[in-house]
């Protein structure tokens, strides 16, 4: 299938982050027919960024309904191949872009080993920074209609159990009803991305300040 708004979004992505000069590690469509989805994956290095992170990953859901969705609003557009379809075009969906952020902490800094301690003190003081994070991102992400969460792995070693995985995983939702013409849409995705970024930025930041002194105590 042919998505060419997504494209346009996925473009001004690429665009946006070469203008900040932020490097990606990974940067990659997706499109699964079956579903008729289609997304963006990114994950950018965090080594010269933060001392407790080594990336943040982002990724873009978007859809054939909501492409058509959109189509059908913006000047141009009367020739994108969705439009030919009947079961698209009679979709009531709203145009939405999903976005998954996920801050990928570094276990082995977030978790150091202390001589004499044993058992569970890792996954116990690990417990403690994790809630004093949750209770920062929750306040400042407040004015925002998301969901927040922690994806954790437990695993064990001689020294006792301690967290093998550990990402702190916020979901977005943006509604792109208002544009006209694919010069909007690219200024709206700008506009997202900077907020987007801004945000994460201030996670990374007030994670590290909290890992700083947990790790220090």
């Amino acid at each position: 299938m042919h998505y060419p708004i997504f494209t346009s979004i996925v473009n001004t992505v690429e665009s946006q982050l070469g203008k900040r000069g932020i490097d990606t590690n990974k940067f990659r469509t997706w499109e699964d027919n079956k579903i008729h989805a289609t997304g963006l994956e990114l994950i950018i290095n965090l080594d010269e960024v933060s001392d407790f992170m080594h990336s943040l990953s982002i990724n873009f859901d978007w859809d054939s309904f909501r492409e058509t969705s959109m189509a059908k609003e913006l000047d141009g557009m009367e020739s994108h191949p969705f439009l030919k379809i009947e079961t698209l075009t009679k979709s009531a969906v709203k145009p939405t872009i999903d976005v998954e952020i996920s801050w990928l902490f570094d276990v082995d800094l977030c978790q150091p080993k202390v001589s004499g301690e044993n058992g569970n003190y890792r996954v116990e003081q690990a417990s403690r920074w994790m809630e004093s994070i949750s209770n920062k991102v929750n306040d400042l992400l407040k004015d925002d209609d998301i969901i927040t969460r922690w994806h954790i792995e437990i695993d064990g070693d001689e020294n006792g159990r301690y967290l093998s995985a550990i990402n702190l995983i916020s979901y977005f939702q943006y509604e792109l009803t208002s544009p006209k013409s694919l010069n909007d849409v690219k200024h709206i995705v700008s506009r997202k991305l900077h907020d987007l970024l801004f945000k994460a930025n201030k996670v990374i930041f007030l994670s590290d300040e909290i890992l700083e002194e947990s790790v220090a105590a």
